[in-house]
């Protein structure tokens, strides 16, 4: 266990590495600044990321630009309402001149995985990232298989379009980590966007880490501090969701569910990462509230009276954090 000057020290140290990272990903991406961060919260955290947004925003790009800067595996699947488990995962073949099977493995089985507009599977389709998300592990017939770490899936999805479309379950949208939600550029940003791709093509992206970096700084992140008023913070954000007249707060008639205790372990590991993309090697409050509306707005269910009155996930919890006490 390193001290904290020792860790530190350290983090300080690994500091080109990140900005390497977002130095390749900014060749391809301008603006969306929070939606890039997220991305690099979800890699260092081990946590797996559901992107939201209009069409044209850039989400696949970014994802695909983040899995060129490093030297691991990378694989985009499309989903569509045609696919088939054996699409993701793989299956069993048979050969008639042995009269065995051999099992062809999927898509699945690399290090990064973009799962383009994951709402337009049927949910079939969508349970068989389960087990490969949440065990890192896949079972083809009666053979399982352990994923190569790092192993992130970057989902997209669209939320305009509803023809079509399979809303996620609630099971496997708390396996992601974070959801982000992102926006239009800005008029500058989108000036700048039309001027850089036009007339030539953007500079190429390179591969700036290794898997081994990435798991590296995955170890520092777990070593990150926590203080106990920190941890308390936490716990009692989540419990809000659940019992909010607890604390005296007046959202219990807009909550259906409230969030699980996966997104407390949750929060301290993405609040973690934050601290350390900023350069810290501790956690504090405002870490903790910066990041926990991605790590909540998918994980508490609202109530129709919510609905009726025109709240979504994001307002409820908003009043949770500007209600609650920061230590």
């Amino acid at each position: 266990m390193p001290t904290p000057e020792e860790l530190q020290s350290e983090i300080s140290a690994r500091r080109p590495v990140i900005e390497r990272i977002l130095s390749e990903v900014r060749k391809m991406i301008v603006g969306q600044e929070q939606m890039v961060e997220r991305l690099l919260i979800g890699l260092l955290a081990d946590g797996h990321v559901l992107i939201e947004g209009v069409p044209g925003l850039a989400k696949t790009t970014a994802v695909k630009a983040l899995a060129k800067t490093i030297q691991a595996s990378f694989q985009r699947i499309q989903f569509t309402p045609d696919l088939l488990p054996a699409d993701l995962v793989g299956t069993q073949i048979y050969q008639p001149k042995t009269g065995e099977f051999t099992i062809k493995k999927g898509p699945l089985f690399h290090n990064i995985i973009l799962a383009d507009e994951i709402n337009r599977a049927p949910a079939k389709v969508q349970s068989a990232l389960l087990e490969a998300m949440q065990e890192r592990q896949i079972t083809i017939a009666d053979t399982t298989f352990q994923l190569e770490p790092p192993f992130l899936v970057l989902a997209t999805q669209n939320p305009i379009e509803q023809e079509g479309t399979y809303p996620l379950p609630e099971a496997q949208v708390d396996r992601f980590m974070l959801k982000v939600k992102i926006g239009y550029p800005t008029f500058e940003e989108e000036k700048e966007i039309v001027k850089r791709m036009s007339g030539h093509a953007a500079d190429p992206v390179h591969a700036v880490v290794t898997p081994q970096q990435i798991n590296e700084l995955r170890n520092l992140v777990d070593h990150v501090f926590v203080d106990e008023k920190v941890h308390d913070y936490i716990v009692r954000v989540v419990f809000a969701t659940r019992d909010p007249k607890r604390f005296n707060l007046d959202v219990a008639p807009w909550i259906q569910f409230g969030a699980s205790p996966r997104a407390s372990l949750s929060l301290t590991a993405a609040s973690r990462a934050y601290a350390l993309l900023r350069g810290r090697a501790y956690v504090t409050p405002f870490d903790v509230k910066s990041i926990g509306l991605d790590v909540l707005r998918h994980r508490v269910i609202l109530s129709y009276e919510a609905e009726a009155d025109g709240l979504k996930a994001d307002d409820v919890i908003l009043k949770i954090f500007d209600a609650l006490e920061v230590p």
